[in-house]
């Protein structure tokens, strides 16, 4: 997809947003409702994913000084006998 098909599908999705808010108040219970669940939704993915990414980024790009040695991975090798 290029990026003018993708900034355009953003913006159509932003304009029925809009024409969605500006429709709630006055819309039945259930719909308001159901927005609400829809919302919530994707607000909680998006609050995960960046806390995902900045927990990964801390942990692996060197973002808190570095990778922590203690979590490297070690080879265990059966004792000789």
């Amino acid at each position: 997809m290029s990026s003018e098909g993708f900034l355009k599908e953003i913006q159509d999705i932003g304009e029925k947003f809009l024409l969605k808010l500006q429709k709630l108040p006055k819309a039945e219970p259930v719909e308001i409702a159901s927005f609400s669940v829809v919302l919530l939704f994707i607000v909680t993915v998006l609050v995960l994913t960046i806390i995902a990414c900045s927990c990964c980024c801390y942990s692996c790009c060197g973002c808190g000084g570095g990778p922590d040695p203690r979590h490297r991975k070690s080879q265990v090798r059966p004792a000789a006998h």
